[in-house]
């Protein structure tokens, strides 16, 4: 946990930059997450990235006007 706070602490503390701050996707990759092979099985955290990537699409169809 302690990189993923330190990153998010990152992003509240850089100044002119473009962020996508929300929706947030935090996994872990020893609680089941992930099977053998490094595939995503989980569902919920399946469903906040697709989330996030439609964000990221309306986000940046904003920032380019």
């Amino acid at each position: 946990m302690g990189t993923s706070r330190s990153q998010y602490h990152l992003r509240q503390v850089f100044l002119n930059l473009h962020l996508l701050s929300k929706p947030e996707v935090f996994s872990n990759a020893f609680a089941g997450g992930f099977d053998a092979d490094g595939n995503l099985i989980d569902e919920k955290i399946a469903a906040l990235i697709g989330s996030q990537m439609q964000a990221l699409a309306e986000w940046t169809r904003r920032i380019r006007g």
